[in-house]
């Protein structure tokens, strides 16, 4: 299973929310550069970076520190964040990211959806934000009516390689992730399904390791000392 640690970007800073909430947004770093590299000198691989401005107005406020994250951390960087149309697809590809995560575009354009995965193929991913079993959209700021299960069928029809899976009510909450759901959907699917949300503890990394999953995503846990990145990276290799 491979980690993913987060870089979660607000006016340039990274930030952590609660829940989702805007209003309860905690400062951890004014220097996201510096908090990559850390990531690296402790074993991870990968980075997830998400701009939450981006998720809100569906544009790229921060591509220039995306872009640095992407020279100079080390790390593959998958980035998502108000992801909406082609020509915002094609900016991050053209700055080397390695995936593009499309978020409530999957859920309002099916179209839009199908013609960037049919040019860019494994570049493309879903992010599938869940909200009392219906997926969210726009920065988990409303509740849509599409049941979680079936947008997994049709991301899965469309030939979606990598979606990655949020449950809100644990996001943030150091309150373990939601582990029945993960391992339904890994049951259920075949794609690679990136967990998120919740991850609290070395027994959660285990957990979803031991379930199959593709990769976890790491956020406030390792912000507050909840979790060891260099321990989850090795647990998480097995």
């Amino acid at each position: 299973m491979h980690i993913f640690p987060a870089t979660d970007i607000y006016d340039g800073k990274v930030v952590r929310l609660y829940k989702g909430d805007y209003s309860q947004m905690t400062v951890y770093s004014e220097n996201p550069l510096e908090i990559a590299k850390s990531f690296r000198a402790a074993g991870a691989e990968y980075l997830h970076v998400v701009d939450l401005e981006g998720a809100k107005n569906g544009t790229t406020p921060n591509i220039d520190i995306v872009e640095k994250l992407v020279k100079k951390s080390g790390l593959k960087v998958e980035i998502g964040g108000g992801v909406r149309t082609q020509a915002v697809v094609e900016k991050y590809i053209d700055i080397g990211v390695m995936r593009v995560i499309i978020g409530t575009t999957a859920v309002t354009d099916p179209v839009f959806l199908r013609k960037v995965v049919d040019k860019y193929g494994e570049k493309i991913a879903v992010g599938v934000d869940i909200k009392d079993g219906f997926v969210a959209i726009k920065g988990w700021t409303e509740k849509s009516e599409v049941d979680c299960f079936d947008f997994f069928r049709n991301l899965q029809n469309i030939g979606v390689s990598t979606v990655i899976c949020t449950d809100i009510s644990k996001d943030g909450a150091l309150s373990g992730t939601n582990l029945p759901l993960y391992k339904e959907l890994s049951e259920s699917f075949n794609m690679d399904i990136i967990a998120s949300g919740g991850v609290t503890s070395i027994d959660d990394v285990i957990a979803l390791r031991d379930m199959n999953m593709y990769g976890a995503i790491l956020g406030k846990a390792i912000y507050t000392g909840n979790i060891d990145l260099a321990e989850a990276v090795r647990v998480a290799k097995g």
